[in-house]
């Protein structure tokens, strides 16, 4: 069966480049009726944040990617924190200690720095010789030690990977990373095969930045008489040509676009096409479909870079699609936000809104309208292309209170247009701009007045008259 892993560090939200590593592992592993497990690599305590764990599953669950086995819902292959497995690594790397491919090595931070300082580009293996007395002579004085891969010193290692093919290394630009460190944790490049090879996963699916290292981890696999899992490395997302989407430069998070007013699948339908070709020149997938056209050999050797218009306007697919219920149920927290407490009907400002926002966010600013009365400004009248004029508007308000009051707005304003010569554009500007104060709205008059409420369209109108001196 097809064991596919997402391994997260929990160093703080879950980033746009580990979500969709997460979704092509969850994409392969149910296409191919396996399962997908999440493992939290917590070996750097240092980094970790308080809560990122949480964030990370939360995430997850938003985004439709549900594991299988993990933190939580649990598995036969558990624990799955590896802060939780600690003994396991000891016990692994002590057979390493014993067949000679690993060492013990107690260089001082002073001793590692000399040697950069000098130019050295790796260890150099100073502690590989050492009797086995002597290791356990210093070991037993309570000496700190670190337990080192033994890496050879010449020779080349070739892998195939699914989407680079067969990648070769040379031996001498590895470096005997360290497994075991000096705290008794082990190391991301140690804990990452044990437990891949203990969780049963069968195809690693990560960042190409481990393509060169990979040969590290396939003589752990060898050393130990372990079968290798399938290599399926990917290609970063970039923010620009030249820059890759980072955590430590800012770049948005998950729940930061969330926070935007982004709907979770329509980030997770675009980011699966940040770097896989489903070869239909489709653009919109739900996940039931991402699941069924996903391959490797879609996957793309080449970077994508992250474009937030192209997703904005991919959100505005399934803005426009969602039911009004649903679009209202979700703009709800906007409002609360920007626009508490208006005596509006809400419901109604949601149909009017839905179709003129390509993410929620855009509440803001295309509901501006509501605050804009407040600040009145009558030269917001001044129209060039109706020709209309501060006078006009003081010349019509009284005529535009009596056709609020009337039966029929829409047919009222006509009739108004027509019986002072002019057209039923500069008097439908008019209206409208004494009713709200604000040149754009998501509505003419008649809509405005349903939104406001026939009696709050009345005050605002006899406000506006007072402004005007009329």
């Amino acid at each position: 069966m097809v064991r596919t892993r997402f391994a997260p560090s929990p160093t703080g939200y879950l980033h746009i480049g580990g979500l969709r590593t997460a979704l092509y592992a969850y994409l392969f592993a149910k296409k191919n009726g396996g399962k997908f497990i999440l493992r939290i690599e917590d070996t750097d305590q240092n980094r970790e944040v308080a809560g990122a764990v949480d964030i990370i599953i939360s995430a997850l669950d938003k985004a439709g990617i549900h594991y299988d086995e993990g933190p939580i819902v649990g598995g036969d292959y558990g624990p799955y924190v590896q802060s939780e497995r600690k003994e396991i690594y000891l016990k692994y790397a002590q057979k390493l200690l014993e067949s000679g491919d690993a060492y013990c090595c107690f260089c001082s931070k002073e001793r590692l720095a000399e040697m950069h300082e000098k130019g050295a580009t790796k260890y150099d293996k100073h502690c590989l010789h050492l009797s086995k007395q002597e290791v356990q002579e210093r070991i037993a004085k309570g000496e700190p030690y670190v337990i080192r891969q033994n890496i050879p010193e010449s020779g080349t290692s070739t892998y195939h990977d699914e989407v680079f093919g067969d990648v070769t290394v040379d031996f001498k630009d590895l470096e005997d990373n360290i497994l075991i460190k000096s705290d008794g944790m082990p190391t991301y490049n140690f804990a990452n095969v044990i437990d891949d090879h203990l969780m049963g996963i069968t195809h690693c699916i990560r960042g190409v930045e481990y393509l060169m290292s990979t040969p590290k981890y396939n003589l752990l696999y060898d050393a130990l008489g372990w079968k290798r899992p399938v290599y399926i490395h990917l290609q970063p997302i970039m923010r620009d040509s030249q820059h890759k989407l980072s955590k430590r430069d800012g770049d948005a998070g998950f729940e930061d676009f969330l926070r935007k007013g982004f709907l979770p699948h329509a980030i997770v339908n675009y980011i699966a096409l940040l770097g896989w070709n489903p070869k239909n020149n489709r653009e919109k997938l739900s996940m039931d479909e991402l699941i069924e056209s996903f391959s490797i050999d879609g996957l793309q050797k080449s970077s994508s870079i992250f474009d937030e218009t192209k997703m904005r306007w991919l959100n505005s697919l399934y803005v426009k699609e969602m039911s009004a219920e649903d679009f209202h149920t979700a703009a709800v927290p906007y409002y609360n936000e920007y626009y508490p407490n208006k005596n509006i009907d809400y419901v109604y400002l949601s149909e009017l809104l839905q179709s003129r926002v390509e993410v929620l966010s855009d509440i803001k600013e295309r509901a501006a309208f509501l605050d804009a009365f407040d600040s009145f400004d009558t030269e917001l009248f001044v129209n060039k292309k109706w020709k209309t004029t501060v006078d006009m508007a003081k010349e019509l308000i009284d005529d535009c209170i009596k056709a609020t009051e009337s039966a029929d707005l829409n047919t009222a304003l006509e009739s108004l247009a027509e019986s002072k010569g002019l057209k039923k554009g500069q008097v439908l500007w008019i209206y409208r701009i004494a009713l709200t104060g604000a040149i754009a709205t998501p509505g003419g008059g008649a809509e405005m007045v349903k939104l406001f409420g026939k009696e709050e369209a009345l005050r605002r109108l006899n406000a506006v008259k007072k402004i005007l001196g009329a």
